[in-house]
This record gives structure tokens, sequence and C-alpha cells, in this order.
């Protein structure tokens, strides 16, 4: 999907006016912002998401793409390039998976014996090793879908 498709899907409920009045914006911009840029004859303008697509492709820096993800309440989750596991037998990728499962509960167990609690600081933690489980699964389950892992 084009980033004038998930903003045109977006604001549709609330209606562009809506939207436009609450960001202080006016309307035509907001329409032009749900229309097409691809071609000469387009007449759609550059929005927000592309805006952060260029910023991304310029610096490489998912900061604020993560950033997003967060304030959405969610997220941000690489996907594996086929380069990462393209070699990688089956077992060892699943062993990975189970290694980084482990350090998840090794995480918990240790924040929770310490004192029946999850501080700030351990809460970090979690969230740290709960991230590298999930690249690594995600890695896993995409070059599973390409059929990149050998016998």
């Amino acid at each position: 999907m084009n980033s004038h498709e998930v903003l045109k899907k977006s604001v549709s409920d609330l209606g562009v006016k809506s939207v436009a009045a609450d960001l202080g914006l006016s309307t035509s911009l907001v329409y032009k912002w749900c229309q097409p840029t691809d071609t000469t004859e387009a007449s759609g303008a550059d929005n927000p998401l592309d805006r952060l697509m260029q910023i991304y492709e310029l610096t490489r820096d998912p900061g604020p793409i993560i950033w997003l993800c967060q304030k959405a309440d969610g997220y941000f989750v690489p996907n594996a390039s086929p380069e990462q596991s393209e070699s990688l037998p089956l077992l060892r990728i699943t062993r990975r998976i189970v290694r980084e499962f482990s350090g998840l509960l090794d995480v918990l167990s240790e924040s929770i014996e310490n004192d029946g609690r999850i501080d700030l600081s351990e809460a970090e933690k979690i969230r740290t090793e709960w991230e590298e489980l999930k690249s690594v699964a995600e890695s896993f389950v995409a070059s599973c879908e390409k059929g990149l892992f050998l016998e």
C-alpha cells in the first residue's frame, strides 16, 4: 500500500476537514497528502509518511520509526535481511531462538527473585531481551517463507 493510500484510509473515519482543522492545516493540503505523487500528472503532495521515509533513507537511523511505533503503543521489529540467514542450518537458528527465550526467562527470574517485583530498570532489561527474541523469531519466519534454510 502506498503512503497516500494509508493516509486516505486513516483520515476517512474522521474526515479530511476535521483532521485538517485539528492539525491546523488547510483541507487542500490534507487532500493532497491523500493523492498519489508518483507521476507527472499526479496532483498529490509529499505527506508526513513520505517525509519520515526520506529521513530514514538519508540517515538509516530507525530512531524516528521506533519512536513512532512506541507512540502508537507498539514496537518496531526489523525484518532480517536474507543474507543473515541464507546459510544458517535450520537447527542452528532454532537453537538461537531457544537461547534468546532462555535469556528472557533468566532476566525475568532474576527480577522476581531479587525482591518479588520488577522495577523500571529491570523492565528495560526485559524489553531488550524481548526485542531480541522477536527479531530472531521474525528472522526465522521470514527465512522460512523465502525457503532459505539448509537441510
